[in-house]
């Protein structure tokens, strides 16, 4: 009998609880054997708890240390918080692994397999910022501060190395703006550089490369990339520049990965404006499961779920109205569990 794995679950907001359920009976399709404690977040969390991320919630992904999550929405108004920074913080989830290849074939760009590791604690994101009053204008300077630690980059790099290793990666690029700031960027290029001559020299090709310059080289030919490792700002921007190369955040997966926990989801927002209407496209939320299946090792069932994926996109031809097609949700959940049961 194969052993149940404890994990939260959270549907989310708007389209989630669509394309959560339509990941469920993938995941089922499969033998999945995930035991899910279902729970609320983000503006259902406020509705029921007045709480986007009630306790129960962070209690059980304290005892799962695992998680699948739809996309949340952050109510307007009330000081409250993004759910995903908060999330990221409570756990340590300093890692954030967005994988991107070609699904679907024939677009911009084809032949995409590029992986963004972006370090999710630190840097810009930390929110210490402030305005300056001068005169009557209370708003008169705008302040931030970014930090970068030693062990931070250590500990994002380090990921980002054995992943490299891991799963056969040829090259991975240090992304930085170390030549405008020379100490926020800058130590991260170096431990990089200090990292890989001691204990990574030779096992891939390392480079690095200022964050506008590659822009434009994945614009250009992002076949010259193969990972991609970065601070919190510039992974957030070239992550979703990156997946613009694959289709979309329809077709981006992401995962949040720490010491303690991992919560898998798909990047993009809880689009209330087509929520129950069954036009939303669960693929993200798909492979975001596939990510979580290799996370706990079950990589077989990752592999199905991928090529169930493309076949019912490529060779069955049902995709939704995102990606130029005419299915429902229901419509590719249903064309996808065929391919699955098969």
């Amino acid at each position: 009998m194969t052993t149940r794995i404890p994990a939260t679950l959270i549907p989310g907001d708007g389209i989630g609880p669509e394309i959560v359920d339509a990941t469920l009976a993938a995941l089922e399709a499969l033998g999945a054997p995930f035991e899910w404690d279902r729970q609320i977040a983000g503006l259902e969390g406020v509705t029921v708890a007045n709480d986007p991320l009630p306790k129960a919630t962070l209690d059980s992904i304290r005892r799962t240390r695992l998680a699948l999550k739809g996309p949340l929405e952050t109510p307007s108004g009330g000081g409250y918080r993004s759910s995903n920074v908060r999330l990221r913080e409570e756990f340590k989830l300093y890692a954030n692994l967005r994988p991107a290849r070609t699904v679907v074939p024939g677009g911009r760009f084809d032949d995409i397999d590029l992986v963004v590791v972006r370090e999710n604690l630190e840097g810009l994101y930390i929110g210490h910022e402030h305005y300056v009053q001068i005169d009557d204008d209370p708003h008169a300077v705008a302040m931030a501060t970014g930090i970068n630690t030693r062990a931070g980059c250590r500990r994002i790099l380090e990921f980002a190395f054995e992943h490299a290793v891991a799963t056969g990666r040829k090259k991975v690029t240090v992304v930085h703006k170390a030549n405008i700031m020379k100490a926020l960027t800058g130590i991260f290029k170096e431990t990089a550089e200090q990292m890989y001559e001691e204990r990574y020299h030779g096992r891939f090709q390392f480079e690095t490369v200022i964050v506008d310059a590659c822009a434009m080289k994945l614009v250009l030919n992002p076949w010259q990339f193969d990972m991609l490792v970065t601070t919190n700002l510039f992974g957030d921007i070239l992550s979703d520049l990156v997946a613009g190369l694959v289709g979309g955040l329809g077709m981006a997966p992401g995962a949040n990965i720490g010491a303690d926990a991992a919560i898998f989801e798909a990047v993009h927002g809880s689009a209330p404006d087509i929520a129950g209407q069954g036009k939303a496209n669960p693929v993200a939320l798909m492979l975001a499961a596939a990510q979580m299946l290799e996370h706990v090792k079950l990589n077989d069932l990752a592999r199905r779920l991928r090529q169930g994926i493309g076949a019912t996109l490529n060779i069955d031809n049902v995709r939704t109205g995102d990606l130029g097609g005419r299915a429902s949700t229901g419509e590719f959940t249903q064309a996808l569990l065929r391919r699955l049961k098969a």
